[in-house]
């Protein structure tokens, strides 16, 4: 029997919003692959969901897109080899592969796209379905509970650098990132590997102190600002004041990446601010390009996580540390029934 953590219906994270519920194990559809999950790691856009933030798109939904496990079956049309193959299962679940955006490269704005725990069920569970274009191999050096957050965190993180304007080559670029949860920690990793000046706004002191381990230049608080003009910032919080302030530490021609998938607004603020060129880009989503480049530069460098684990029947109490900003770095579940 399969067991998962369903949404039914959107509540608090303190009222338990997730049940443990048992069916039938999964049997692959043409083109699919089953995966016996071993590790899924708790993302905001999660707690979004089960908290009724982000509008659910299918309900009852398990929700989770940071899955790790083993192929187990495979559907008409798979190889057959991925049998036994350790993948990961990330955000992007399908795309249509013909429209204008799938074409040029830019599937993660695909009008059909579809999601993991939110348009089809994630890793919550001890099983779950997936197209197996939408599957990635993952590298050797990363234990199950720790590549989990590199699925969505780190490559969603790694699209920001991109948005932002960030590359191999931008040694000396100076980056600002506000919050410092599970995608930050990645991003610090990958723009000090670059080069990067890392200069990181964040109330908690624990991770101020986390991120001056991982290579920042200075650390703040919500009400201090970088000492110098930011050429890029990252902004991980879903709430618009941070966006604002970002944009204020701004020097000329430089990019505020918003790395949330909600935000609660955007306040009003002067023209002069986004004078001289500067901008504010969202981002959306990651393709599979995206996953696939980050979990190889990952274990260049390698990136390392910082993780709390808990057992999938516990993933409520996952959620509501996250919504109470008690987790450090990111909240995985252990989901393996061999674990």
């Amino acid at each position: 029997m399969r067991r998962a953590m369903r949404l039914s219906d959107p509540a608090p994270a303190s009222a338990g919003p997730l049940e443990l519920v048992e069916d039938p194990d999964l049997e692959p559809a043409p083109g699919e692959v089953i995966v016996e999950v071993a590790a899924c790691g708790v993302c905001r856009t999660d707690l979004q969901l089960c908290e009724g933030d982000l509008p659910a798109r299918r309900l009852p939904i398990v929700p989770g897109h940071q899955a790790v496990g083993v192929v187990r079956a495979t559907g008409d049309g798979v190889d057959q080899a991925l049998v036994g193959t350790r993948v990961g299962v990330a955000w992007i679940a399908g795309t249509c592969g013909r429209c204008r955006f799938c074409r040029r490269g830019r599937e993660n704005l695909c009008e059909q796209a579809t999601f993991t725990g939110w348009d089809r069920d994630g890793g919550f569970a001890t099983q779950l379905s997936a197209r197996a274009e939408f599957v990635h191999r993952l590298p050797d050096g990363f234990a199950d509970l720790d590549a989990a957050p590199l699925l969505c965190g780190g490559a969603i993180g790694y699209r920001s650098l991109a948005v932002a304007g960030l590359g191999p080559g931008s040694a000396g670029t100076r980056l600002g990132l506000y919050g410092f949860g599970a995608s930050a920690t990645c991003v610090i990793q990958v723009a000090r590997y670059w080069g990067c000046e890392v200069h990181v706004v964040t109330r908690s002191t624990a991770e101020q102190q986390r991120a001056l381990d991982l290579g920042a230049a200075w650390v703040g608080g919500p009400a201090e600002q970088p000492p110098v003009p930011l050429d890029a910032a990252i902004t991980f919080a879903p709430v618009g004041d941070v966006v604002v302030s970002a944009l204020r530490a701004l020097d000329r021609g430089g990019i505020v990446a918003v790395n949330a998938i909600h935000l609660d607004r955007v306040p009003e603020y002067p023209y002069e601010l986004l004078w001289w060129e500067r901008q504010i880009r969202s981002v959306a989503n990651v393709t599979r390009e995206d996953v696939r480049s980050f979990l190889h530069l990952a274990a260049e460098i390698p990136v390392r996580t910082t993780i709390e684990v808990h057992p999938v029947e516990q993933a409520n109490e996952a959620l509501r540390r996250l919504a109470d900003g008690e987790v450090t770095g990111s909240a995985v579940l252990r989901v393996s029934r061999t674990d």
